[in-house]
């Protein structure tokens, strides 16, 4: 396969310091860098996920809303965790509401929802090691050997 992953997620904020803050105090994504206008205006900060994984906010945001969860286009980000109960904990200590309390969803994985501060959808989901994903990727492998 020639793609090896997904880079980065953009993500226009309309407030760029409390959305910097939000992804760096939430989820402990360190800023790696800013890319600046030519002006000096900060056009876009780059924050660590993985090595190889970013989320880009980009600040000046128009409107106030986020599209619904059934508008065309992307419908949201998801994050990782090893522990869904412990995520759901730290959320609460922080202050960040779940948006949809923790559950099993369809594919056999644990979830829960919370919003970033201009109401992007964020599910935190931790795999389970019965997940139908687990069993797709198996049956893959299984069919390429």
């Amino acid at each position: 396969m020639i793609f090896t992953g997904i880079g980065h997620v953009a993500i226009r904020c309309t407030d760029i310091d409390r959305s910097l803050a939000f992804y760096t105090d939430v989820f402990g994504f360190p800023e790696m860098f800013r890319l600046n206008q030519d002006d000096g205006r900060v056009w876009l900060v780059y924050l660590r996920v993985t090595d190889t994984l970013y989320l880009e906010l980009f600040p000046d945001g128009e409107g106030n809303k986020v599209p619904g969860p059934n508008a065309t286009g992307y419908n949201h980000l998801c994050v990782e965790t090893a522990d869904i109960n412990a995520a759901a904990k730290h959320f609460e200590e922080l202050g960040v509401p779940l948006a949809k309390p923790v559950v099993t969803g369809r594919d056999g994985n644990r979830q829960c929802w919370i919003d970033d501060p201009d109401g992007n959808r964020i599910e935190i989901m931790q795999m389970m090691p019965d997940c139908m994903q687990f069993a797709a990727i198996k049956a893959m492998k299984a069919e390429r050997s």
